[in-house]
Order: C-alpha cells, then sequence, then structure tokens
C-alpha cells in the first residue's frame, strides 16, 4: 500500500507541475501576432490586385454578353439600337420595333463591376459595329489601370 500511494502522490505532483507550466505567455502571443500582421501586409496588396484584375476580366465578359445580344437583336429588326434607344433596347422595346423578340437578357440590363452603365456608341453606318465599354472604376472617359476604358477586345 505504501508503495502505491507514493506513485499516486508522485503522479498529482507530476500533474500539478505540467498545469502550471501550460499555456502561452504573453511574449509568445505578441510574436505569434506580429508574425501573422506581418504576413498580412505581404500578401493583403497581392490579394486586392487579384480582387481588381477579376473586375476587369467580369467587365470584359459581360461586354461580350451585350454584344451577342445586341448582335441577335440586330437579326431580329434588321438594324442596331440608336443612341436614344441604347442598351435599354435589350430588355424592353417602347419603340416597338418591327421584328422585336426579345428580351434578349435574362436578367435585366447589367451594371460594370464598378457600379456604372455600360456604354453604347451605334456604329456610324450600318456595315459597321457598335462600340460597347465601361468608363473603368472612375466611371469617366480615358484613365490609367484600372481607371482606364474596358473593351472587349483590346480596345476596339
Amino acid at each position: 500500500m505504501k508503495w502505491g500511494s507514493g506513485v499516486r502522490a508522485a503522479r498529482l505532483r507530476a500533474g500539478a507541475a505540467a498545469t502550471t507550466k501550460a499555456g502561452y505567455s504573453l511574449l509568445e502571443i505578441l510574436i505569434v501576432l506580429t508574425i501573422i500582421a506581418l504576413i498580412a501586409a505581404l500578401v493583403g496588396p497581392r490579394l486586392l490586385a487579384q480582387l481588381d484584375k477579376s473586375k476587369v476580366t467580369t467587365a470584359r465578359v459581360q461586354i461580350r454578353a451585350l454584344q451577342t445580344a445586341v448582335g441577335t437583336m440586330h437579326l431580329d429588326i434588321g438594324r442596331y439600337p440608336t443612341s436614344s434607344e441604347g442598351l435599354n433596347l435589350l430588355t424592353t422595346n417602347p419603340s416597338q420595333a418591327q421584328g422585336w423578340a426579345g428580351p434578349y437578357l435574362s436578367g435585366g440590363l447589367p451594371l460594370d463591376p464598378w457600379k456604372h452603365p455600360y456604354v453604347y456608341e451605334p456604329p456610324a453606318d450600318n456595315a459597321g459595329q457598335p462600340k460597347i465599354f465601361s468608363y473603368g472604376a472612375d466611371g469617366k472617359p480615358g484613365g490609367q489601370g484600372l481607371d482606364a476604358d474596358v473593351y472587349n477586345d483590346a480596345g476596339a
């Protein structure tokens, strides 16, 4: 019995010692937080740059879809929308265009990724193609970087 009680006492002392040493010091926690902050400072800007790139890609995809819808409507009514009709003719037919079989877009007319309407310029003559584009992040003509105008194909 003496032996068993000694073992129990040793285990109790070892457990008590282990519980007093368990846990992290404030210094260790601050070091870990500093490392996490440094990683976030290095990785964060790269992630934001990827987000901005994805907005440009999204705009190009939406422009391509709008061009396809305008092309389909052109086949139906024999002409492109006028400046006053614009892209709204894809979803509603206020002019009662002959042969209009829309709406040509499901879900309505989208805004660009920066929440601005897309710009529509009709062709100068019937042989040309209309231009559909976004003014970019700033919503103004021209610009550089994210503020640059976005076209489906390299500026044409």
